[in-house]
């Protein structure tokens, strides 16, 4: 979900209702809405599959419990579904939304915060005031926008190079666990690349249960069943500085930014100001609960968007309200797969996890190198990010940044002289 080039932000709200004209029949609106449902469905099912296990890595990184892990992607998926329902069917426009994959793996890198998983939960409620901010204050996106694509994608890269290694890793220590996962990845980016992680999953899975069959372990049921559980949040400067600054970064910088620009590539335009102030408050309300982040989906909104959503561009809403139900549908599995995945074999989960950032690591390296006055800085960057450094209490991806912006600061000072 990462990588695609800025496009120019509209922040004004976009009245794009789109009537039935009256020679529309029934019939005919029923069979028009086929494909866009079938398109939202699919999104829905990649963009859960594909990912739910880099979440839950992260927030089980964060200190939270098994239950606070399942309870925090339970509030992501019911926080996704309810918002892209309400943001395509007020606007009329092909609206996706999804939970911050990359802040995930920014999380599954970063280190446990003084304070633990209550001071990690308020570093997710200060993410949501500045994701709202950004919607009520165009000043704030202005100087989010300052910051270099180079520099935040190179810090994002460092992130997750860590957690790629993870597959690789785990092939040495448990082969005959990891190699059958590997295997059907490759498999499938060769012949379908949009099923390739689901696929691995879904083979995951079975190396789970044929584990689980193997050593006589048995799951419990109470587990299967979602619940939200409350965690009263608690605001540390370290949280706030290592966690929640970096976490609206890559936020807004590889999610929201890349959002509008794939729907512009259509020719949508996003209500920019509905779109922060609604993933902001999703963000705020699902934190509570151990929800890190949402936002507009980037890569996979292209489903919803493009033709695969049908011919009629004023039905493609439709497939973004489908996509909000079909999270809502999903969002009843969330603690049983939590419960699976936590009776993993070490190892499993983390390889599965890097296979799924593996596309988004290539993208994010290609973007930080791409323009050769950048890739000193860049460099920098993802060096810093990738030592997991902690200074002063402060994570690897805050200092990553300073490191980066400064160290561009003087090459270009010295350029200019």
């Amino acid at each position: 979900m990462i990588g695609v080039r800025r496009a120019p932000v509209t922040l004004s709200h976009m009245p794009a209702f789109s009537p039935r004209t009256a020679s529309e029949s029934p019939v005919s609106a029923k069979e028009g809405l086929a494909r866009p449902a079938i398109a939202g469905i699919v999104t829905a099912l990649v963009g859960f599959a594909s990912s739910f296990a880099v979440v839950l890595a992260g927030l089980r990184a964060m200190g939270a419990t098994p239950a606070q892990a399942s309870s925090g992607l339970l509030a992501l998926t019911l926080a996704v579904g309810v918002g892209a329902l309400w943001l395509s069917w007020r606007s009329r426009l092909p609206i996706t939304l999804a939970w911050s994959t990359p802040g995930a793996a920014l999380l599954a890198g970063a280190v446990m915060p003084d304070g633990g998983w209550p001071a990690a939960v308020g570093a997710f409620l200060v993410t949501g005031v500045l994701v709202a901010l950004t919607g009520l204050l165009p000043a704030l996106g202005r100087l989010l926008g300052m910051i270099p694509t180079a520099i935040a994608q190179a810090m994002l890269a460092g992130v997750l190079f860590t957690l790629c290694l993870a597959p690789f890793k785990s092939l040495g220590s448990t082969p005959l666990l990891v190699a059958p996962v590997m295997l059907c990845w490759l498999l499938m980016m060769r012949f379908a690349p949009r099923w390739s992680v689901p696929a691995a999953l879904a083979m995951a899975l079975a190396v789970i249960g044929v584990d689980l069959a193997i050593n006589g372990t048995s799951l419990s049921m109470q587990g299967m069943l979602p619940a939200l559980h409350w965690t009263t949040p608690s605001l540390t400067l370290e949280a706030v500085t290592g966690l929640a600054i970096p976490l609206f970064i890559v936020t807004m910088a590889s999610q929201n930014i890349p959002g509008v620009a794939v729907l512009k590539s259509f020719g949508f335009t996003a209500p920019w100001r509905s779109s922060m102030l609604l993933t902001g408050a999703g963000t705020l309300a699902g934190a509570p609960f151990g929800g890190h982040a949402i936002n507009l989906a980037a890569l996979s909104a292209a489903l919803a968007a493009g033709e695969e959503a049908g011919p009629d561009r004023r039905r493609r809403w439709f497939a973004g309200f489908s996509s909000g139900l079909g999270y809502l549908v999903l969002a009843a599995f969330s603690a049983a797969l939590t419960t699976i995945v936590a009776a993993a074999p070490p190892g499993l989960l983390e390889a599965v996890a890097g296979l799924a950032l593996l596309g988004t690591l290539a993208t994010a390296i290609a973007s930080a190198l791409e323009e050769a006055g950048e890739r000193v800085g860049a460099c920098v960057t993802f060096l810093v990010a990738a030592s997991g450094l902690t200074f002063a209490g402060i994570g690897a991806p805050f200092w990553a940044l300073v490191a980066g912006l400064l160290t561009r600061a003087a090459l270009q000072k010295r350029r200019a002289g």
